[in-house]
């Protein structure tokens, strides 16, 4: 998932290079999305792993 919204960032930072600003806008608020979501899971992740070794 932060494969993708490195993805999408780069295709956000070439689009704003070259003047197009829809795709740019539109890019970098999927790369956003994609990052939070990442963030949430490795959250999650990390809790279930500590609350699994304290048993």
């Amino acid at each position: 998932m932060l494969y993708w919204a490195a993805v999408f960032f780069v295709i956000a930072l070439i689009a704003g290079v070259f003047g197009f600003g829809g795709l740019a806008s539109a890019s970098a608020g999927v790369a956003q999305i994609l990052f939070f979501i990442f963030l949430i899971l490795l959250v999650v992740s990390l809790v279930s792993h500590i609350a699994r070794g304290r048993r």
